[in-house]
């Protein structure tokens, strides 16, 4: 999301050190890991695009390594943005349904149709490429 492994530690550390800065604005709502995630994102995309709104819904996380696996990363580039952003944090960050829903501010039902079109779309792509997932 953040570009680079370099930018992605920053944009990590700089996250924290706003939610360790912010804590008292911590509502209790939902969980604190979602919450942080929130703010680790946004700080990730103010670094790839700075003196921007940031907007997570247009977020479009990239493979920082797409040669490792070229027809995947190809396949997920294709996916409308949104969806792109919540199948990077259940696969990539490893998140659960619960924590993406807080970090994005949606429903988890909304996540998990989002996660079950994304397959369905990622296995066509795949498949129609020749190669097997």
């Amino acid at each position: 999301m953040a570009g680079s492994y370099d930018a992605a530690r920053d944009a990590v550390q700089e996250g924290f050190a706003r939610a360790l800065r912010s804590r008292r604005q911590y509502s209790g709502r939902g969980s604190l890991e979602g919450w942080v995630w929130r703010i680790v994102l946004r700080a990730a995309l103010e670094q790839r695009r700075p003196g921007e709104e940031v907007l997570l819904d247009a977020v479009e996380p990239e493979f920082v390594e797409p040669e490792r696996d070229w027809a995947l990363a190809a396949a997920v580039r294709a996916l409308p943005p949104r969806r792109r952003l919540i199948v990077f944090l259940r696969h990539f960050a490893d998140l659960p349904y619960q924590t993406i829903a807080e970090a994005l501010e949606i429903d988890v039902g909304t996540v998990a149709a989002t996660i079950a079109q994304a397959r369905t779309e990622l296995a066509a792509t795949v498949d129609n490429e020749g190669v097997r997932p």
